[in-house]
């Protein structure tokens, strides 16, 4: 058998980006023969591709589109940060949503039926990582308009008139501040009592008459209900006017708004990138 060296398997990674250790495992079977490795794991594209659909993909990109008054937004992702930089990777994510906007869908199982479905099994066999369509969100409205920020964070908001640059404006301010809620009215009364408790009991022991501590609390509460509401936040390109100032000055009113930043809600995984160093230590020099 021949001596499967560290160079070796580092060259292999490098063309086909998959593990240190499955690159030595195949190397090892094809008795040192880098092409007959390459072509053995080409071969086995879909088995890979399975076997990799477990590891957690946190990373990735929100890619928006907008036609008429419909827009998308679709989170697709991937296990590194380095990855969704990758070319591939965003030719793949652009085509989802091209088909998601084709298709007037957000079922992720229906988009992905078929070549899209093979595609995206193929470039995790070229990549060496987990990739997926985590989710499609979608908006409808007179006039939509839409904002990506850094490919993590895409917005689409909703208006009743006014432009499609209105309402990217304000989708910008939904990127960078995020509200909860449109208005005051959409804050749920769960959170809002949620809220109340926490400020009863910050006023406690205040000393103050319990009119005065009442006066406090519904006073916290309103702001906090500003806070989170996008029509009476100030506008982040002008802070002495408010979202709906602004709005309203050009027209139009918001309707709705979807904000998809990647990886939120998901436990990332730590990588304990000295084990893997040590798991390879085996290898020859």
């Amino acid at each position: 058998m021949a001596e499967i060296k560290a160079a070796l398997v580092k060259e292999l990674r490098e063309r086909t980006g998959l593990g240190m250790m499955e690159c030595k495992k195949a190397l090892v079977a094809a008795n040192g023969d880098i092409e007959l490795a390459i072509d053995t794991l080409r071969k086995e594209s879909g088995l890979k591709a399975a076997k990799k659909s477990g590891r957690i993909a946190a990373e990735g990109v929100v890619i928006a589109r907008v036609k008429g008054g419909h827009g998308f937004a679709v989170e697709v992702n991937c296990e590194t940060d380095f990855v969704a930089r990758d070319d591939n990777f965003l030719a793949f994510a652009n085509k989802v949503a091209d088909a998601a906007l084709a298709a007037k869908t957000t079922d992720v199982a229906a988009i992905m039926a078929g070549d899209l479905e093979s595609e995206r099994e193929a470039l995790v066999q070229k990549i060496g990582e987990n990739i997926g369509v985590r989710r499609i969100e979608t908006l409808e409205a007179p006039v939509v308009g839409a904002y990506i920020h850094g490919g993590r964070i895409g917005v689409l908001v909703g208006l009743t008139g006014a432009d499609a640059e209105v309402a990217k404006d304000v989708a910008m301010h939904v990127a960078a501040v995020n509200p909860q809620v449109v208005s005051a009215d959409q804050v749920d009364a769960e959170t809002l009592e949620r809220e109340r408790q926490v400020v009863i009991a910050q006023s406690e022991g205040s000393g103050k008459p319990a009119e005065i501590v009442a006066k406090m609390v519904e006073g916290r509460l309103k702001k906090f209900v500003a806070e989170v509401s996008l029509v009476e936040q100030p506008f982040v390109k002008n802070p002495d006017q408010k979202v709906s100032e602004f709005v309203k000055a050009a027209g139009a009113e918001v309707l709705s708004f979807v904000r998809v930043e990647v990886g939120e809600g998901i436990e990332k995984e730590e990588v304990d990138f000295a084990a893997e160093v040590a798991a390879a230590a085996g290898l020859s020099k």
